[in-house]
């Protein structure tokens, strides 16, 4: 990403009112924002598992597109966000490359939904993503994250043929360093959430 600055949350404790607590993943490929969509959106620090990446990335890793990205998530991140008095959203961070996708299953255990992270530069990158969310009906939204250099003109309907998402799934740009940028994706997800399980409902 250039050079912008996020808006900083504020570092407020958990409310007496909150009442409900979901557990959100955010996935996508190497190097595609999801450590900084994490810690702009969370008002607690967040806990990130970077690494500085040496050599012996090389040639493993692929860094082509992310030439100025210097540390790699090797666990998860967490974050936390409260949409309002009662609803809190546990935020986790899942890994990039694929050397660590065995982590994904695990971390997919309790989650309500998923937010995919997607670079139109490394579309391709985001398949294993949207491939184990629908192999664990785990729902989601997409989330494109537009990056200063990208020259693309990409417009969000192309992205969706080109990842072959159907209609019912949300797909909308964001910019991973703007906090209220990060928020507007959560709530597309909170919004999904609760129209599939109102349609579940009225379902005889």
């Amino acid at each position: 990403m250039g050079s912008a600055t996020s808006e900083l949350p504020s570092r407020t404790p958990l409310s007496d009112t909150a009442e409900t607590g979901l557990k959100i993943v955010v996935v996508g490929g190497f190097g595609v924002g999801k450590t900084t969509l994490v810690r702009s959106v969370s008002e607690i620090r967040p806990l990130n598992t970077e690494e500085v990446m040496t050599q012996a990335g090389v040639g493993v890793d692929e860094t082509s597109d992310v030439a100025a990205k210097t540390t790699t998530t090797v666990a998860f991140d967490f974050g936390r966000i409260s949409l309002n008095e009662r609803v809190v959203l546990y935020l986790f961070g899942a890994p990039g490359q694929e050397r660590f996708w065995f982590l994904w299953d695990r971390l997919f255990a309790g989650t309500l939904g998923a937010v995919v992270l997607v670079d139109t530069r490394r579309m391709d990158d985001s398949w294993y993503a949207i491939d184990r969310l629908e192999h664990h009906r785990t729902p989601f939204v997409v989330a494109v994250n537009r990056f200063d250099d990208d020259t693309s003109t990409h417009t969000l309907e192309e992205i969706r043929q080109a990842l072959a998402l159907p209609g019912h799934v949300p797909l909308i740009d964001c910019d991973a360093r703007v906090r209220s940028s990060g928020k507007d994706v959560l709530i597309t997800l909170v919004d999904h959430l609760y129209e599939l399980a109102m349609a579940q409902e009225m379902t005889p």
